[in-house]
């Protein structure tokens, strides 16, 4: 068997699991309320049945379709590093098509979207959502709905909480009705993105790579569009920053990736690590006018937007970056420690900094894209970031997806993916497993897999990534065919005559 046909094989195979996956994540959102998704009250929008599927078969579908989806999509790379190519746009239909489709669906995953809605309506009701808990609005329909983080007031950026507020002033009274307007807001940003990876992109292998890693990347779409996490708005701006940068070198368009820079990092602060790819390549290049205009453009932006929320807009997250979540490698180290967050967060900034060193090093260089090219730097600072991060969820993922898809292909590509499907298992689901009532059968997920198992093997995946980095850029040519010998080849030149 050729390389090219076994590549066209594990394609075509990837592809079909891709689809069992997409599939399986409507299914899992189309049966209603379960362990998965939160009930949302009243009628209209978003729209679902009412199967109230058991937990055990809810736990099964979802862990079977992250698997089918993380598997066909390692087939799919595998692929293509042998060659094989598939035409972009039908994925790209395809993957937006799915998201629209999900944006009708009640999100599944966390019970974040109900917080989402009651930040936005304490937004449009006069109360500062950054001071301001649900457990201070009991009788509230939209913000008395939220399940979890009762005493929290909200750890997103401003634009965040405006999109919020947008949903809520145009949902009122009805949770529902909010929860789905804050699906659309999503679908949007991540077709918006999918839409800009694909026109940047140079050529069909390159848009074909979006489509995979983004569009059509089964555990983005689970993660990040079926649950409606709020961490596309701030990866869409991301995008279009290093888009736009990537165009004619004029002082405007540097000062609109520094626009782009500063609305990502007020929805998210970690955002802000992008501008990092074009900072660097200005500097390399001395362009020091250009420098001060992308750190006006964004700085101008950041402060103009967390001013305008009010003094108390970072008290959460200050607080947050104490955190430690359990799926993570420094959880193991916190317990070791009881409880001394400085070590944590010290070392695990010093982690971050080598890590992303390292992907910079290990990160594919082509003819396209140069060692200094400000797509890899981003992207080493942002999958460093993720990847070390004391507190991080599955969905956190998606700035290193949206970012690897404008990189050419590489094996760092599989090792984020380990990433992802480990985390993204440790989270099975995202919500309380008393506010849920999980069944004391399944609570090994919790204690043992979230809390023991993955943090060891994301150790694992860390380690990978620093190995294969050290080898040096991860990129490899596509493996195609040689062409075969034509009979009059092997034979030589024919004889003249006369």
């Amino acid at each position: 068997m050729t390389q090219a046909r076994s590549g066209g094989r594990a394609g075509a195979a990837g592809l079909v699991l891709i689809a069992a996956a997409l599939l399986g994540t409507v299914v899992a959102a189309l049966l209603g309320p379960s362990l998965f998704e939160p009930a949302l009250p009243g009628g209209g929008p978003p729209f679902s049945l009412d199967v109230r599927p058991a937990p055990h078969l809810m736990v099964a579908l979802v862990a079977g379709s992250l698997t089918a989806g993380a598997a066909g999509l390692a087939l799919c790379l595998l692929a293509a590093r042998r060659g094989w190519s598939v035409a972009a746009r039908p994925l790209l239909l395809t993957g937006l098509l799915i998201a629209a489709v999900l944006a009708f669906l009640p999100p599944i995953g966390s019970s974040d979207h109900l917080n989402y809605a009651a930040y936005g309506r304490m937004a449009v009701t006069g109360h500062d959502p950054y001071a301001t808990t649900t457990a201070d609005l009991p009788h509230d329909p939209v913000a008395g709905a939220a399940e979890e983080w009762r005493t929290t007031p909200s750890v997103y950026g401003p634009v965040a909480t405006a999109g919020q507020a947008l949903a809520s002033w145009l949902g009122g009274d009805s949770a529902r009705l909010t929860v789905f307007l804050l699906s659309v807001l999503n679908a949007l940003a991540f077709a918006a993105t999918a839409l800009l990876l694909h026109r940047t992109a140079r050529d069909g292998r390159g848009r074909t790579r979006a489509a995979l890693l983004w569009t059509c990347n089964p555990l983005v779409m689970y993660q990040l569009v079926a649950g409606a996490h709020n961490d596309l708005w701030a990866v869409a701006p991301m995008v279009a920053a290093l888009a736009v940068f990537a165009g004619r070198p004029t002082l405007a368009r540097t000062l609109l990736t520094g626009v782009f820079v500063g609305i990502g990092a007020a929805v998210k602060l970690p955002a802000a690590l992008v501008g990092g790819g074009p900072a660097w390549a200005l500097l390399r290049r001395r362009a020091y006018g250009r420098l001060a205009a992308l750190f006006a453009g964004a700085g101008v932006v950041a402060a103009v937007a967390y001013g305008l929320a009010g003094p108390r807009v970072l008290d959460r997250t200050r607080q947050a970056s104490e955190m430690v979540s359990w799926a993570t490698p420094w959880h193991l180290v916190d317990v070791y420690l009881t409880g001394d967050r400085d070590v944590v967060k010290y070392a695990a900034v010093a982690v971050a900094l080598l890590l992303a060193l390292l992907l910079y090093r290990g990160l594919p260089v082509t003819a396209d894209v140069p060692r200094d090219d400000h797509r890899r730097v981003a992207a080493a600072l942002l999958i460093g970031w993720v990847c070390t991060a004391p507190y991080v969820l599955p969905w956190y993922d998606g700035y290193g997806w949206a970012l690897l898809a404008l990189l050419p292909l590489s094996r760092i590509d599989g090792v984020f993916l380990a990433h992802t499907f480990a985390l993204s298992l440790a989270y099975l689901p995202a919500r309380g497993p008393k506010i849920i009532g999980l069944p004391d059968d399944l609570h090994w997920l919790t204690a043992v897999v979230r809390a023991q198992v993955i943090p060891w093997v994301l150790t694992a995946v860390v380690l990978a990534f620093a190995l294969l980095c050290l080898r040096g850029p991860g990129n490899r040519a596509p493996r195609t065919a040689a062409p075969r010998r034509s009979s009059a080849a092997r034979r030589g030149p024919a004889t003249p005559t006369g």
